[in-house]
């Protein structure tokens, strides 16, 4: 036999010998070329263990693997698929497909931190060699499936991603959708990948074969002419293709040597199997890429002579599970044109139907129909020594596949339908003009028959004319027509434990979870009290889930607040994804939430401000006290260290709503508060001077500082905190800038160092000094921000503001507008309402009024009452009348002194002579009432 084999392919490599002559200036680097691809076909023919090349997604290479699996019945199956995934494959009987099967790590070791999440997917179609494969080991007793590639873990070992991805050049590469995202950011494991990595190559092939990209390419000259072959056909032609690509591939020493450590890996796996378990190799089938079929290391064969070892794996924590896929999501991911997995969908229907060749299912697959029992298979017949197919292949001309003018009449009619749907002005000439115009460019193209590319282009040439009406064009149309994006879904039993969780604990809003799209949940929780739990759930999924997932519509989440009613957009079918991801990161919403709370708070970035973040969002989501008060003394250690301003303003917000809700909910203010106020006050005090001359630090920032001196001035002097160093940090401040100034002063009118009357004259001054009128408006915007910590002076800031627009002229006035504005506008939640408030108090309430409006700080003061001697007036004589009240008096001011006197001419009142300002004011107070 072996005679045989080595006589297989002589007549070829004689007739390539002689073309390499005639073509090539000299015959040695095209000779070693062709004929190294031929020695390579039957090197990959005569291995005793049967080599299964593949394309990906390919539907010739799925129906050639029906019909081989069904002859030749193996007994162990060897897929290239990472090791680590067999496990899963399981499951996918739960699934309607396509679905991907996904490792994922977050808790990485042994990688840069900066590249976490790892995530490897490997998508799975039922048009796919691969799941023909899966589903024959599965279901068939006494089979055995062996996964033979490289863990997950060794795809980032070996791919070091020492660069961005490569981009696809192809001009019609997918749109980035909502779909195409399904498989995020993940490195996708290339099962069966066939394509060249010479772009000259490319370029060449798709120019002489009329196309546009890779896939139409595929599909014309691969496709269809392996439809209908035979097995020994079909292996050598891929085996050929694999070889020419992998010769011309580009000398990237890096991913040579990561494809070579795959094929060592992979025969290493397989003979360590069957050594282990005596398994005979003609009983086996090895199911891998055409590109790693024509493999020539050392390792290759049952009988390879090399030897590799395998490296340990890092002690990163991987987590495996299926995630939903789509035909976009797959085309994405590798590169594909648009539409190509869909009409390899539809071209895999067509197959069936054509060859009555019954594929194999997983039972109970979603989506499929109960397979019918069969009689009992024979036992395969040994096959006999292969033949040389390759030279009746490559000779044969080219399949000249009649017109089906029903089915292209077909197409155009509901193209033309779905166009009109679409809100284009298509009629019954465009039907008729897109079946003739694909006709003309199938015969433009050298085939007799359109393909389903021919008929997108005479579409888009027929019926889309300048704009787009809608929301697709012509050419998604068609790819909606030929059979559209199949997203898959992964079914309750395949899912995480957190998963299924989220569906049981939202089972009382009935509603259809899993599937696709926006759905309505009305919750009234007031009513139905049993709904609070559901609620809770969303909430925590609006935290951890990407926007869309659950959006609340009605109703909000604050501290110290009890919700009557909800409603809430979810599309959890639509984000499953995302909700399995979830699952890999903890058994429940809870447990995740806190790790990510946990992870934000010590993390090398966090801040006061993000850590006062993290425990509000445990009190709201959680009602942790245990996590809150944690998390609490974290904030007061990163506060301690830090030496910025920047977060001054959200810290302050925080605090006050913290200290807010613990004053009304709790019946003592935590431990780490009061700590984080105490420490707080004397950190800000601080870095107070510095953060005033500092040029980088913005009066928002600084205003944030003095307003949580001085709103937690109370309870930081209760704490044992000193007034003393806030007014000697204030008394060390000197600006520079004219609207830290105005902020300055107004921290030292609230301190007591500085009158209204000063203030106001200060501003008169600004206002009569020529120089300093163009820096007055700045002055305005540090008046602004100084109601956060002073909202007393708010009367102040109207009149200034009112007179500034008064006095000032408009070349100075106009262009200050737009900083009033954005001040305003940056802190209008808290400084506009003040500063409304007042203006109404102050300003009249009619029009007709404004004329004989006087502003309060322009009017005349009144004259001050004369003040009456108590030993003449009638205060005198009204205390007299009533000693018991002053009596009750002289005891409340712990005075001894006898108040009534022997001589009754002057009334006898002793203590109104030491103290007449008090009985002038009880007088006009009785007077008034």
């Amino acid at each position: 036999m072996s005679g045989t084999h080595e006589e297989t392919f002589t007549a070829l490599r004689t007739q390539l010998q002689e073309a390499a002559t005639a073509f090539a200036d000299g015959p040695d680097a095209l000779e070693g070329i062709l004929l190294g691809i031929v020695d390579d076909v039957d090197r990959a023919v005569r291995e005793p263990l049967e080599i299964f090349p593949v394309c990906h997604h390919s539907p010739a290479s799925a129906l050639a693997m029906a019909r081989r699996l069904r002859e030749k019945q193996p007994k162990v199956v060897y897929l290239e698929l990472c090791e680590d995934m067999a496990p899963l494959l399981t499951e996918l009987r739960n699934c309607r497909l396509p679905v991907a099967v996904q490792a994922f790590a977050t808790d990485i070791d042994g990688f840069p931190a900066d590249w976490s999440p790892l995530s490897v997917v490997a998508p799975i179609t039922e048009a796919s060699a691969e799941y023909q494969a899966i589903a024959y080991a599965l279901d068939t007793p006494g089979v055995e499936l062996v996964l033979v590639d490289r863990s997950s873990d060794h795809v980032f070992q070996w791919d070091a991603r020492s660069g961005p991805a490569p981009e696809a050049d192809d001009p019609d590469a997918p749109p980035a959708e909502e779909e195409a995202a399904l498989h995020g950011d993940a490195v996708g494991v290339e099962i069966g990948d066939l394509r060249p990595r010479f772009a000259e190559l490319e370029q060449h092939l798709l120019r002489h074969g009329r196309v546009r990209h890779w896939s139409e390419w595929w599909h014309q000259y691969v496709e269809l002419p392996l439809g209908d072959s035979d097995h020994d056909t079909y292996r050598q032609v891929m085996l050929l293709i694999g070889s020419l690509f992998r010769r011309l591939a580009p000398g990237d020493p890096r991913r040579v040597r990561v494809d070579e450590d795959r094929e060592r890996h992979m025969w290493t796996r397989m003979r360590e199997h069957l050594t282990a378990t005596g398994t005979d190799p003609a009983d086996c089938l090895y199911v891998c890429g055409a590109f790693h079929a024509a493999s020539r290391v050392a390792e290759f064969g049952v009988h390879g002579s090399g030897t590799f070892e395998i490296g340990p794996r890092t002690a990163t924590k991987w987590q495996h599970g299926l995630i939903p896929s789509s035909h976009a999501a797959i085309e994405a991911q590798f590169g594909l044109a648009a539409g190509s997995v869909s009409i390899a969908a539809t071209v895999w229907a067509k197959n069936l139907k054509r060859t009555r060749v019954r594929p194999y299912r997983l039972a109970g697959q979603a989506g499929t129909k109960k397979p019918r029992k069969t009689a009992a298979v024979p036992a395969p017949v040994a096959d006999p020594p292969p033949a040389d197919r390759l030279t009746g292949f490559l000779r044969q001309p080219p399949v000249i596949d009649r017109l089906d003018e029903a089915e292209l009449l077909g197409w155009s009619v509901e193209i033309v339908r779905a166009a009109r749907r679409a809100g284009y002005l298509a009629s019954t000439a465009d039907a008729i003009a897109v079946f003739e115009t694909s006709i003309l460019l199938a015969g433009m193209r050298d085939r007799a028959k359109p393909t389903p590319y021919d008929f997108q282009d005479a579409a888009v040439t027929c019926i889309e004319k300048d704009t787009v009406p809608g929301r697709r064009d012509v050419r998604r149309l068609v790819e909606i027509m030929m059979g559209g994006d199949r997203v898959g879904q992964v079914g309750y039993d395949a899912l995480p434990p957190l998963a299924r969780d989220v569906h049981d604990r939202l089972a009382p809003l009935n509603l259809k979870l899993q599937q696709r799209g926006v759905q309505r949940a009305l919750l009234d929780i007031v009513g139905r009290p049993e709904l609070q739990p559901c609620s809770d759930v969303l909430w925590m999924l609006r935290y951890l889930m990407p926007h869309g997932a659950a959006r609340p519509i009605m109703g909000e989440r604050r501290l110290g607040e009890r919700p009557i009613q909800e409603s809430w957009d979810l599309a959890l079918g639509t984000h499953q994804r995302a909700l399995i991801e979830l699952g890999y990161e903890g058994v429940s919403v809870e447990q995740v939430l806190e790790q990510r709370l946990r992870r934000t708070a010590y993390g090398p970035q966090a801040t006061a401000a993000t850590v006062l973040e993290a425990v509000e969002d445990a009190t709201l989501y959680l009602r942790s006290r245990r996590l809150a008060d944690e998390l609490g003394t974290r904030a007061l250690e990163v506060l301690a260290t830090e030496r910025s301003v920047d977060g001054a303003p959200e810290v302050l917000r925080r605090v006050r709503r913290l200290l807010a809700y613990y004053r009304t909910s709790e019946p003592a203010l935590p431990p780490w508060i009061e700590s984080f106020v105490k420490t707080g006050y004397a950190h800000y005090c601080t870095l107070l001077p510095t953060a005033f001359g500092d040029d980088e630090a913005t009066v928002g920032q600084v205003a944030a500082m003095l307003g949580f001196l001085f709103s937690m001035e109370s309870l930081a002097l209760s704490l044992g905190c000193d007034r003393t160093q806030l007014e000697l940090a204030v008394a060390q401040s000197h600006p520079r800038e004219a609207s830290k100034t105005a902020l300055l002063w107004a921290g030292q009118v609230q301190l007591g160092r500085l009158s209204r009357a000063d203030l106001r004259t200060r501003c008169e001054d600004l206002l009569g000094n020529p120089l300093v009128v163009p820096a007055y408006p700045r002055y305005l915007s540090g008046f602004l921000h100084a109601l956060e910590p002073v909202p007393q002076l708010a009367d102040f800031v109207v009149e200034a503001v009112s007179t500034a627009f008064g006095r000032l002229p408009d070349p100075v006035l106009l262009p200050w507008l737009p900083t009033l504005i954005s001040t305003l506008r940056s802190g209008g939640t808290e400084l506009a309402p003040l500063l409304i408030r007042e203006a109404g108090r102050i300003f009249p309430g009619r029009l007709a009024a404004l004329d004989e409006w006087i502003p309060p700080w322009r009017a005349e003061p009144t004259p001050a009452r004369p003040k009456r001697r108590p030993d003449g007036g009638r205060g005198v004589a009204l205390l007299a009348a009533h000693p018991a009240t002053c009596d009750a008096v002289a005891e409340l001011l712990e005075c001894d002194e006898p108040w009534q006197q022997a001589d009754p001419r002057r009334g006898g009142v002793a203590l109104l002579d030491s103290h007449p300002a008090t009985a002038t004011a009880l007088e006009a107070l009785l007077a008034g009432l």
